[in-house]
């Protein structure tokens, strides 16, 4: 059989491990066996086929690993739950103040008080929420 079916071989058999351990390191040097098997095909010598292998994947790991690592740790913050009222707009439904109150924040119908107790927020009226306090809307 040829080399490079052999490098093709290699690289399915690193393709697994990539799929069943979830490493992404298996993937760079399955990439590498591709590599080695193009230059393979192309009649190089088993010297070369190697020194393909390791530089490709070598490569690879140094270049893809730090930028994947640093869009790790920078995720977008995707407030989800009470952390996404905050923010929002309301309308008011029954009058609020320092001591409760209701509001429609959401499609949901919330009891509220306002930041300042004294503040007073009439029916109809459009507040912003501040934050959430238990299963209290704190608004102004």
């Amino acid at each position: 059989m040829d080399p490079w079916v052999w490098w093709l071989i290699a690289a399915v058999g690193l393709g697994i491990p990539l799929v069943v351990t979830a490493m992404p390191e298996f993937g760079m040097f399955a990439v590498g066996a591709v590599a080695a098997a193009g230059v393979a095909a192309l009649g190089a010598g088993t010297v070369p086929q190697v020194l393909v292998f390791a530089a490709v994947s070598v490569a690879l790991i140094a270049v893809v690993r730090p930028i994947a690592a640093r869009h790790r740790r920078q995720r977008p913050h995707v407030p989800s739950g009470v952390e996404a009222l905050k923010g929002r707009q309301a309308v008011v439904l029954e009058r609020v103040d320092g001591d409760g109150g209701r509001i429609k924040l959401a499609g949901e119908v919330w009891s509220a008080r306002t930041l300042n107790s004294d503040q007073i927020c009439e029916v109809g009226q459009q507040v912003d929420v501040v934050d959430i306090d238990g299963a209290t809307a704190v608004v102004m």
